[in-house]
């Protein structure tokens, strides 16, 4: 189970959105690009946040079922679970880095799918953490 790229929560919540407008919908669109170019990888972790996000916030939310179902999608790509070495290392990334564990432990699961990029727009466009290096496709 590998990745080349692995996205971040974010991306595929832009994905799953209605058509919009303006800023909102640019991103929406360069997210299906990617999704639909793109050799990537997920977690777990990533996963819950997107339900999450999908059901409870936005304009818009999705119902539980719809959300569902862009998660089953997501699944057929490879998913990266979250075990107690994978907390360990994000524990780890997380005071090296001095940022949040949340974003420790999507490097840390994109590293373990052998992922090269991470796309995000939470941390710092190109960036490299370890193995991996962040970019933000919406800059």
């Amino acid at each position: 189970m590998t990745a080349k790229v692995f996205f971040d929560t974010n991306i595929l919540v832009y994905a799953a959105q209605e058509r919009g407008a303006g800023e909102e919908e640019r991103k929406r669109r360069r997210a299906l690009e990617l999704v639909d170019s793109e050799d990537f990888g997920t977690s777990s972790q990533v996963l819950q946040e997107f339900f999450v996000t999908t059901t409870r916030k936005g304009a818009r939310p999705l119902s539980a079922a719809a959300a569902l179902e862009w998660i089953e999608r997501w699944a057929l790509f490879p998913c990266q679970p979250i075990d107690h070495q994978l907390v360990r290392i994000a524990i780890e990334r997380c005071a090296r880095y001095r940022i949040s564990y949340w974003d420790a432990a999507i490097l840390a699961a994109a590293e373990a799918l052998g992922a090269h990029t991470v796309y995000s727009e939470d941390l710092n466009d190109g960036q490299p953490y370890g193995r991996v290096r962040v970019v933000n496709p919406f800059v």
